[in-house]
């Protein structure tokens, strides 16, 4: 009932009216390693945060939602606490215990009180869905990582909560853009892939961001979805493609894109140009300082970061610039100049001194993407103490971003690998230096002068607030942002 309506019914002399009482739907958090928001955090807890994500989607469709405290791993109470929801609610959400693990009891439960229509559907991520009844209640078991359970609430609590309400749920705005890279897919399973859109030219462009189905940060960090069908094995670099959107795109249109290497001031930028422009974006994507440059090449980024090291000449950036971009008219400006080296635990455990002791049996390496200029500066490394690749184990593991690699190491996946210093201080990790290497952010000289990147150069030559913020971060040198190091 908007504003509008209210006016027109009291006008009429009606104080009262008959309205569609909202729907509400329980949710049920189940697992023993699940702890409330502000509990004290033992090894192997998990905060319970699905729970509120899920809450706050009910409340956007016009449910009321209704949390009920976590229930333990143990079927016998994941039984009475779906009879106490469905004396409570008209929907029933159960969240996680989809899977087919050892002590995954949703199904069974279900099964055991009411009705399991079916359990599994073929889409990624999503795949342990439960769709059940009981008593004439709808029961959805919503798997437990974050992604998964967001798109499955989405696809199949959506409607339902709407349909309740006698309404039908709002399309949600669309546009066509070009996929900026090759993407392939399961053969089998339609696929939700999450993407980072902005307008380059006059042309939008999609940009595919991490897929794990726990990465909740590419939820947050994408602008939108695709959708890749069950029977295709992907979708080719330059394919048109609809992109449903999770932002305006009036805001799509006011968004900078970075694409290439990962660099933490990349996100301390973006939190600063929200700060200082508030209609503008900054949208990182990070495929490494060879893909951004390819990127840039294909016209599909305003800006990529770039650490690129010519073994030959000794310089950062310019060889490769010249090599991929060729006569294409390019701006190149300096970020930062930042500290390289290998990451450990605190105390180094396992006294790692250097590269020479990636060769030993008990160190478990992880890598940076092919493209990467961390990469390129693992593998020169290698090469200058005769190591190849197959005598360091875990070479093959890829992250992403720096934090990512560092993440990697705090949680005993690996035991180190190449990053920046900033990534180790952020997780409280030790630090071995490697090398000092020069950041660049590269920029084609048609987009110079648009006002977005007029706005982003203006922070990085003159914030004095950014600059103390990437100090605090430990291991940068500002000493040089925002000088033009190579112009075409």
């Amino acid at each position: 009932i908007r504003s509008l309506d209210i006016a027109a019914i009291l006008a009429g002399g009606q104080t009262e009216i008959q309205v569609h009482r909202k729907p509400k739907v329980i949710i049920i958090p189940t697992g023993s390693e699940l702890v409330e928001p502000g509990e004290r955090l033992r090894r192997g807890n998990i905060i319970d945060f699905n729970s509120w994500m899920l809450s706050g989607l009910i409340t956007e469709w016009g449910g009321v939602p209704i949390r009920f405290k976590i229930v333990r791993d143990d079927k016998e109470e994941i039984k009475k606490a779906l009879l106490d929801a469905h004396r409570a609610g008209d929907i029933i959400v159960i969240n996680a215990g989809a899977s087919a693990g050892a002590e995954d009891y949703t199904a069974q439960a279900i099964r055991e009180i009411g009705e399991v229509v079916l359990h599994g559907v073929s889409i990624k991520p999503g795949k342990p869905l439960i769709l059940g009844w009981l008593n004439k209640k709808p029961v959805l078991g919503i798997p437990g990582y974050p992604v998964s359970a967001y798109i499955t609430f989405d696809l199949f609590a959506r409607e339902m909560i709407y349909r309740i309400q006698s309404q039908e749920s709002p399309e949600r705005e669309t546009l066509t853009a070009t996929l900026s890279r090759q993407v392939a897919s399961t053969l089998g399973q339609e696929e939700f892939l999450r993407v980072k859109v902005g307008k380059v030219g006059k042309r939008f462009v999609a940009t595919p961001v991490s897929r794990g189905a726990g990465m909740l940060m590419s939820l947050v960090r994408s602008d939108g979805m695709i959708r890749i069908p069950a029977m295709s094995e992907g979708i080719g670099a330059g394919s048109q493609i609809q992109v449903e959107l999770f932002r305006e795109q009036r805001d799509i249109e006011k968004t900078i894109v970075c694409v290439g290497s990962h660099d933490n001031t990349l996100d301390l930028l973006a939190n600063m140009v929200k700060k200082r422009y508030p209609r503008l974006f900054l949208s990182s994507a990070h495929v490494g300082s060879m893909g951004g440059l390819r990127s840039l090449k294909r016209g599909d980024a305003h800006i990529a970061g770039m650490h690129l090291l010519d073994e030959k000449t000794g310089e950062y950036n310019v060889p490769f610039i010249k090599q991929i971009l060729g006569k294409k008219k390019t701006v190149l400006i300096n970020l930062v100049h930042r500290q390289q080296g290998l990451l450990v635990l605190k105390g180094n455990p396992k006294n790692i001194k250097g590269f020479h002791d990636l060769v030993r049996k008990d160190i478990l390496f992880v890598n940076r993407q092919l493209g990467a200029g961390t990469r390129l500066l693992t593998d020169k490394c290698l090469r200058d103490l005769n190591i190849s690749a197959s005598q360091v184990r875990g070479y093959e593991r890829e992250e992403f971003t720096h934090m990512g690699l560092a993440s990697a190491i705090i949680s005993g996946i690996a035991d180190t690998g190449l990053g920046i210093l900033a990534a180790a201080h952020a997780l409280g990790l030790d630090f071995i230096p490697v090398t000092k290497e020069r950041y660049d952010i590269a920029i084609p000289k048609e987009f110079i002068q648009t006002e977005m990147i007029q706005c982003l150069l203006e922070i990085i030559r003159k914030d004095t607030e950014f600059r103390n913020a990437v100090m605090s971060l430990g291991g940068y040198d500002i000493s040089d942002m925002g000088k033009i190091v190579f112009e075409s």
